[in-house]
């Protein structure tokens, strides 16, 4: 009857009425029908309005569905009629996925991706991209629930490292002193226990590198002057300082993740009182101080300085020297942040709380001890708060029904991830369960799933976008009303009781994190944009404000912003940080430097640091702020630039556009 039929791409091909049949009987057969002679018959009907409606031209594949619906609802087949059009639409979208997926590698190529400013434009970075565009179009359109994808795709919730849904876990803080105590192996045969500084310090290099390969996440030392004391005891200053250089210079060049980026690496220091400790603390900072070979500023690892009352806040205290040499090198190399032992949040605990990467706290634990050595993030999700608060048109009891929904809906997601990764086997990941860095892997086999282990991590729910929520609700962000202020802390603590609920219903570490939003921030705002249109002080800017921070060109002093922003980190358990913005390095106030970090202590801030320009210039070496677009002392064009984009460090060429408007936006904090 027909001859050829035109597919969607264009092309000619032979027609099947076969293949008609097939689809109706496979609907049919979706809500319990077994009858393929009326698949045919119902096929003939379909030809024959084909023949009536086209009369001898060419049709094309949609055209013929339309019809085989029109068939089979005029038929009274509307329970098949409405299997049939499930299909079709299921199908639609893995085409489009497909499509997408293409548009998506082309971009790479051409390319990489900003979302990630750690990683690099390598032949390996766009492989690991190209991957990641596949997993992400596979995992929403296939592994997913619909209700959870198209809640993500729609930018009601961001699912972070979507990429890696079902392969691994986010970060951890690795039992450093275990694998130098005992050995490891990295797949190739045993790494026997180092006997000297430098041999330990590479191993630690080494053994974050390995621990990267396994994860999506940051890794993460909790106590490292601790565990590597022993190695420096009987070793003088100059050795001990060659070692912690060669650590700096080695995480700021070893390769992880098939060569895409360095390794996202954090470590605590500060609070260990031993003599070796100390050793260990003082030369790692003046190693970091020092900078790369040419003086460059590294960019890893993350040093996080512990500062704890009679142990190093106050003259007299044992490491207050260290703390000193902290606020000193944090003067010029943006490193080391601080992380508050005294808050109300963390006291409990001593010095055992430990940060990593851009914020992560770990630490209460519903089903094993509460420690922070071996454990980690599972996996994270966002909220979108200017979303909702542009939806609910200034009515809060709508706003709060809808941030409800919103938090179990994510709640749900996050429990579904974590579904899907209890049942990965230890040989899934073979250096972190493998080498048993996990709580509670030391029993488990290479073919037993990680359940066991992977109940002591967190699940985490995070905000974006308070300010501009604020300002959709009230007209008002918390830096500009006391009002807003004031219903910015109710948000955010109605947001932990949902989160501590869940935890209570399903026996997890469900915790809330003051979300780090690098390429998110951008995302949110251009898809509310669409949805939305522009709407003065929520959508105007390219990207939205990080977590709970007052807006980054508001007029503000330093101490005002601190004590505006202190009373959030409370709340948010899985993870916070706040800054303070200056105009260039204090290298010669550094007094200033340590008043800011005690008033963030006084404020009752978990995790803070300073944040001010660091400029380059690779041929002069001058290092300073470079304010022109060439450098001011030898003319050259080379200037690399250092940033901090969420909670690490970047080169701003590495920004993607929306951190790089950010990035413009930010004003001096006086």
């Amino acid at each position: 009857m027909f001859r050829t039929i035109k597919k969607r791409d264009g092309r000619e091909v032979p027609f099947d009425e076969t293949k008609i049949t097939d689809a109706i009987f496979k609907a049919a057969r979706a809500v319990g029908g077994e009858d393929r002679q009326t698949a045919m018959e119902l096929t003939i009907e379909v030809l024959k309005l084909l023949k009536k409606k086209y009369n001898g031209s060419v049709f094309g594949v949609e055209d013929v569905q339309d019809v085989v619906e029109k068939v089979l609802i005029e038929a009274g087949h509307a329970r098949t009629a409405k299997a049939y059009i499930l299909y079709r639409d299921k199908r639609t979208r893995i085409r489009e996925a497909k499509s997408d997926l293409m548009d998506a590698v082309e971009e790479i190529l051409e390319e990489t991706n900003r979302e990630n400013a750690n990683i690099s434009n390598s032949p390996s970075a766009k492989m690991l991209q190209i991957a990641s565009a596949a997993s992400k179009k596979y995992y929403l359109t296939r592994l997913i629930p619909e209700e959870m994808s198209q809640a993500h795709l729609r930018g009601d919730i961001h699912i972070h490292d979507l990429d890696f849904y079902a392969k691994t876990l986010t970060c951890l803080q690795i039992p450093l002193k275990k694998l130098l105590t005992e050995g490891f192996n990295t797949g190739h045969g045993y790494i026997r226990p180092p006997k000297r500084p430098t041999s330990a310090t590479a191993l630690a290099a080494i053994i974050l590198q390995s621990s990267q390969n396994d994860m999506h996440g940051g890794q993460s030392f909790a106590f490292f002057d601790r565990d590597i004391a022993p190695f420096v005891e009987d070793a003088d200053d100059f050795e001990t300082y060659q070692a912690m250089e060669a650590l700096i210079y080695n995480l700021n060049s070893m390769h992880s993740r098939a060569g895409a980026q360095v390794p996202f690496s954090s470590i605590n220091i500060g609070a260990e009182t031993s003599e070796p400790a100390r050793r260990v603390t003082k030369n790692l900072l003046l190693a970091y101080e020092a900078g790369l070979g040419k003086g460059e500023n590294p960019i890893f690892p993350n040093i996080i300085f512990r500062v704890k009352e009679g142990v190093n806040l106050n003259p007299g205290d044992p490491n207050y020297d260290l703390f000193k040499l902290a606020v000193r090198v944090a003067s010029k190399r943006l490193n080391p942040t601080f992380s508050f032992m005294d808050s109300s949040f963390n006291r409990e605990w001593g010095t055992e709380v430990a940060y990593m990467g851009c914020r992560t706290r770990v630490m209460a634990n519903r089903r094993g001890p509460a420690v922070t050595d071996r454990r980690g993030n599972l996996s994270f999700t966002t909220v979108n708060l200017p979303r909702l608060a542009i939806k609910a048109e200034r009515n809060l009891e709508d706003f709060y029904r809808r941030l409800s929904d919103v938090i179990d809906l994510a709640v749900r997601q996050l429990y579904h991830r974590y579904s899907i990764q209890s049942r990965l086997k230890v040989k899934d990941m073979p250096f972190i369960m493998g080498q048993k860095l996990y709580l509670d892997s030391e029993n488990l086999g290479p073919e037993d799933p990680i359940a066991e282990a992977i109940k002591h991590g967190t699940l985490t729910v995070g905000f974006i976008g308070l300010a501009e929520a604020l300002i959709a609700l009230t007209g008002c962000h918390h830096g500009e009303s006391e009002e807003s202020q004031a219903l910015g802390l109710e948000i955010v603590s109605f947001m932990r009781k949902k989160i501590d609920e869940a935890a209570e219903e399903y026996d997890l570490n469900y915790t809330l994190l003051a979300t780090p939003a690098e390429g998110l921030s951008g995302r949110f705002v251009a898809l509310d944009r669409r949805e939305f249109g522009l709407i003065p002080g929520v959508t105007t800017k390219e990207y939205y404000t990080n977590s709970f921070h007052v807006p980054v060109d508001f007029p503000i002093t330093s101490f005002e912003k601190i004590s505006l922003e202190g009373p959030y980190h409370k709340y948010c358990n899985a993870g916070h940080i706040s800054y303070v913005e200056m105009e260039a390095p204090p290298v010669h106030n550094p007094d200033a430097v340590e008043a800011i970090i005690r008033h963030m202590r006084n404020s009752d801030m978990g995790y803070g640091g300073i944040n001010y320009p660091v400029d380059f210039c690779t041929n002069c070496n001058l290092l300073g702020v470079i304010n022109e677009d060439i450098c001011p002392r030898c003319g050259s064009g080379s200037i690399r630039r250092v940033r901090r984009i969420t909670g690490y460090l970047s080169t701003t060429d590495r920004f993607n556009d929306s951190k790089l408007a950010e990035l413009r936006d930010r004003v001096p904090h006086r």
